[in-house]
């Protein structure tokens, strides 16, 4: 008998206590609960309007580069609808290979969406990957000096102008951040790639607005000035 009560004193015992241990735990987890709050920023945060200097100083150190402008529209810090509008122009005079000279300006415009990759996305600094589909339709003056003729005598010379379009794809890498006030500066690296473009009686054109040395591919990049609005 005494045994027996033995046993049921012990198992009292255990099950008080594991109660009490249970409790200890429940009361220490709601301690250390963490509440999660909303996402209290708003959904339209804002626009900025900006100016690529790469080309510019392209442009002035040889014969071809780009003015552009941008506006970009801030989502929640995180999506960057973009607008690129830029005027391309090239004088490239008597080409060291077949003495050919071309000239072009025209405007040329993207559009696309830039995604901020940061974790932190509320930061003063940002990294974005994005997208941007391209377009031109300009116009290009090719001419030659011309070809002395060994029969008849003379100078035979060459000319045209035609006009041409080209759409092209662009993924990139960019980065930015804020300087001061609503000033913030950035970079970025492009890879474009061109997926449809108008034949020329002369071959392939030379330069591209917007686009840069014509060919299939190409890589390309910006310095960008930029004031939030």
């Amino acid at each position: 008998m005494i045994r027996q009560k033995s046993i049921y004193l012990s198992i009292s015992t255990l099950l008080i206590s594991l109660a009490l241990i249970l409790g200890a735990a429940q009361a220490h987890a709601q301690k250390l609960k963490i509440e999660v709050l909303p996402d209290s920023v708003p959904f339209f945060r804002g626009l900025s309007v900006g100016a690529d200097f790469f080309g510019v100083i392209q442009r002035q150190v040889s014969d071809y580069g780009q003015y552009e402008a941008n506006l970009r529209v801030n989502l929640k810090d995180k999506y960057f609808p973009v607008f690129e509008l830029g005027i391309g122009d090239a004088d490239h005079k008597d080409d060291a290979v077949t003495g050919i000279s071309v000239k072009t300006r025209a405007p040329y415009g993207r559009i696309g969406c830039d995604f901020n990759v940061l974790k932190n996305k509320h930061d003063d600094y940002r990294a974005f990957v994005g997208l941007r589909y391209a377009y031109t339709n300009f116009d290009f003056e090719l001419s030659h000096k011309g070809v002395d003729d060994p029969v008849w005598g003379g100078t035979a010379e060459y000319g045209t102008k035609e006009n041409c379009y080209y759409h092209w794809l662009e993924a990139l890498f960019a980065v930015d951040a804020k300087v001061i006030g609503p000033v913030r500066l950035g970079w970025s690296v492009r890879y474009r790639r061109r997926i449809a473009s108008s034949d020329c009686s002369t071959g392939e054109v030379w330069y591209v607005p917007g686009f840069g040395k014509a060919k299939k591919t190409c890589i390309g990049g910006s310095f960008n000035i930029a004031i939030e609005i």
